[in-house]
Parts: structure tokens; sequence; C-alpha cells
């Protein structure tokens, strides 16, 4: 104990001896108080701890295409955890209110596998909500994740973000029939090219529905567009759809796509003394003459579109 605090205690009067006491323990609680106020806050913090964040690549979607969330877990818990499902609990989920906050209640659940975290690391996850929640009218919707952790019956939350619905603006519309022999000969396909303006860019969508029944069977982007020359689109013998369009200065890029919004094929051409175009063989195919082939034509690694139990039931409202 200082000098000085010994001093003003041996001042004290001699029948307060109670009262020196009483100061001298005073003085070492609050002399030790932070120490062991910032102990209990490092262990209760040590303890089982999951940290949450939830991302989106960008503010704004189109109507129907798929809202991908990263779903990063940091493991600060001190040793290995195991997060799982229990009791019907699922181990990671989603809290979505739309326009007025207004709760969406899922509309399927996303797999849960178990899944281990060793001690201090971190995991992401990309989920796509478009298939879980009714996403796909206009306006403003937040999110909120949260981790379930089952050895303490205790849920981890992230921050709420919050990204825009909205739709493109057409240029390109056409219906066609299902060929004959196909699961769904008989029916009509609808496929649109519409394009949306972001800060840094203009991206060129395509959207595949029925209007007949409301079925959106895929909505997402080809890649970046420069404005200043129209895509070109033709339709092959099978009704599937090639676009070709101007990706960058003297620079092409090539699409295929299928009856139900799978994205089939893709390439990019240079522009030489000739312009890339499409092309109709004798055989009803489509083709490109002209140009020079950048990157040869490939299998496009989309998959096809979701099941029909997947998709929902009817166009995008305007709120």
């Amino acid at each position: 104990m200082p000098s000085q605090i010994k001093s003003r205690i041996a001042a004290l009067p001699s029948h307060f001896p109670m009262q020196r006491t009483a100061f001298a323990v005073v003085y070492l609680f609050m002399k030790l108080r932070w120490p062991l106020i910032c102990l209990c806050f490092v262990a209760s913090s040590a303890f089982a701890q999951i940290q949450v964040e939830l991302k989106f690549p960008r503010l704004q979607y189109i109507a129907y295409e798929p809202v991908v969330a990263n779903l990063v877990i940091t493991n600060l818990a001190g040793r290995d955890v195991d997060l799982r499902d229990n009791g019907g609990q699922s181990w990671f989920g989603f809290e979505v209110t739309g326009s007025e906050d207004r709760s969406i209640a899922p509309i399927s659940n996303a797999g849960t596998e178990p899944l281990n975290i060793a001690a201090g690391k971190r995991v992401t996850r990309k989920i796509n909500l478009a298939p879980l929640f009714s996403v796909h009218d206009f306006g403003t919707y937040r999110v909120r994740a949260h981790i379930y952790f089952a050895d303490l019956n205790k849920f981890f939350y992230s921050q709420t973000k919050v990204f825009e619905v909205t739709d493109a603006r057409p240029i390109w519309q056409k219906t066609v029939g299902v060929p004959d022999g196909g699961d769904e000969n008989g029916n009509v396909r609808s496929y649109s090219l519409m394009t949306n303006r972001f800060p840094d860019h203009t991206s060129l969508y395509v959207r595949v529905e029925d209007k007949e029944s409301g079925i959106v069977y895929a909505t997402y982007s080809l890649g970046q567009l420069i404005a200043l020359d129209e895509p070109q689109m033709e339709f092959d013998r099978s009704n599937q759809l090639h676009v070709l369009y101007c990706a960058a200065p003297r620079m092409w890029s090539y699409a295929r796509v299928g009856l139900n919004g799978q994205l089939l094929a893709r390439a990019s051409f240079a522009e030489t003394k000739t312009r890339p175009r499409l092309v109709h063989s004798e055989d009803g195919e489509v083709k490109i003459s002209g140009g020079m082939i950048d990157t040869p034509v490939t299998q496009a690694t989309r998959e096809t579109a979701p099941k029909l139990s997947a998709r929902p039931p009817s166009a995008p409202k305007d709120n």
C-alpha cells in the first residue's frame, strides 16, 4: 500500500478501527476491480463464441435472378465445434423481412449437413435465397442470418443486410413452342432479353418463362454489354436461343440458352476485318460467321432450372 494511504489511515482516530479496515478493503477492491472485470469478460467471451457474418456481392438484384448470400462463420470458441441440427432446429437459418417490416416465411429449407469447424478457423458457405424465400417481388428486403449451437442451446446472429429487387429494361422478347418429343411438348416458352445499368457497367440479362402458367424458369446475367451495338438473336431448329452481343470494344460474347433456361454454351470472339454474326446453316443450326474466335465454345457450367416445386408460382409484382 502506498505510504500516503498508510499515513492517512494511521491518522484516523483510534476509536474508528472498523472505518480504517473498511477503507483499506474498499481501496483494494477499487484497485483490483478492472483486472477482475476484464478477466471475467475474457473468460465469457472465449467460451463457445461463434462469429457470424452475412455478405451480399451487390445491393441490387433483378426479379427472379439468384440472390446468393455469403455466410461466413468463424470459430472463436478456443476448441473445435460441431454445428448440427438438433430437436428439429436447423443449425443455420435466415430471418427475412420485406416491405413494411413484413416477415417472410421460408418456402423450402436448405440442406443442413453437419459442419465441423476447427478452433480459430473460418468457413464460407454460398446460399441462394431465391428458392428458399419469396424474394421475387419488387422492393427492399432485410436479411439476418443465425447459427444455432446445440451444445449450448444458443443462437449467434449476424448483422442485418439490405438488398433491393427491381426489374431490368426489356429490349427484346419472343415466344416459341416446345418441339415435339420433349416432356413438355405442346407448351410454349417466352425468351426475354433485358438490360440493367449498374454504377460501372451495363449488364445483359436473359429470362425464360411460361407466361400462361406464370412459371419463370430462369433469370440471370449473360455478362457486360456495350450498348453501342444491339445484340443479335436467332433460334435453331430446337428453339434454343443463340445470342451474340458486344461485351467490350471489338470483343463479342456468344451464349446459347435452352428451353428451361439452361446456359448451354458460351464463347468469345474478336472483331477483325469482319464483325462476327449469327447465321443459319442448311440443317437449321445456328453458327457464327466472321471475326476470330478468342475463347472456344464450351459447355456452360450453369445448372439447369430448379424443379417446378421450387419455382415461384407467379410473375413479379410491383409493390
